[in-house]
């Protein structure tokens, strides 16, 4: 039987193989709640617009894990939100999930964190992976998001996207020494998957070590590279064109 998905504020370009995650979509029968095109509407046979967080009554979690409920600011918009859509699909199905609305989850989710604090966890017992080994022309992949930069809810933002940072990678001295490298020429950082091209920086990090942004201009790092932090890469010269 071909398989189902129900896909909701999800850009495959973040998960750790968006080739696989787009490939699964490809053969599936896909409803997809969003708010503007994705890389998952592509490949949706229902698209249900849903209620953007001015629309709906929710909740964001803090970096600490505390919870910051807001109202709904425009409730004349006569949108659904994603939480109302599910339930509503879930009904349909004959498998509902009792939350037609944002009280209904709240309730759950209060139930689920009341009552005696639960004791602390125990200490991790499994063994530390060996740190990867790298030779020459190679070193680890380190990467994380700018603020801004090319992610989905940025996009046509163009006056937004002229305060990005500058997409760069860096090394250390000693690594950039390494291949021949001077600040400002272009590094190729490959795996079997792809190359990111990129002006060098010269930064006081770790030897060893290659970083790259994850999302920016000329170089999205999970669908070009296919690869995550502390993955082995090979480093050289590169042509900036």
């Amino acid at each position: 039987p071909r398989a189902a998905y129900v896909v909701g504020g999800v850009d495959t370009r973040d998960l750790a193989d968006p080739a696989a995650a787009d490939a699964a979509l490809a053969g599936a029968f896909v409803v997809s709640l969003e708010l503007r095109p994705s890389t998952v509407t592509e490949h949706a046979d229902v698209v249900l617009p849903v209620a953007a967080v001015a629309e709906k009554a929710g909740a964001y979690v803090d970096w600490e894990g505390r919870i910051r409920p807001f109202a709904q600011a425009l409730p004349e918009a006569g949108t659904l939100a994603d939480g109302r859509v599910l339930s509503m699909l879930a009904d349909a199905l004959g498998a509902p999930i009792g939350l037609p609305d944002v009280l209904s989850a709240r309730a759950e989710l209060d139930a689920l964190v009341s009552g005696e604090v639960a004791p602390a966890p125990a200490a991790p017992a499994v063994a530390a992976a060996a740190v990867p080994s790298v030779g020459a022309g190679e070193a680890l992949l380190a990467s994380h998001h700018h603020l801004l930069d090319e992610g989905s809810l940025q996009d046509a933002e163009e006056h937004l996207a002229g305060t990005r940072r500058a997409s760069v990678c860096r090394l250390s001295a000693a690594t950039a020494a390494g291949i021949g490298v001077a600040d400002g020429e272009g590094v190729a950082v490959r795996t079997a998957r792809g190359t990111i091209t990129l002006p060098l920086a010269v930064t006081d990090m770790p030897d060893g070590v290659v970083w790259l942004p994850t999302a920016s201009a000329g170089s999205h790092v999970r669908p070009t590279l296919g690869a995550l932090p502390g993955t082995v890469v090979s480093i050289g010269k590169g042509d900036l064109g």
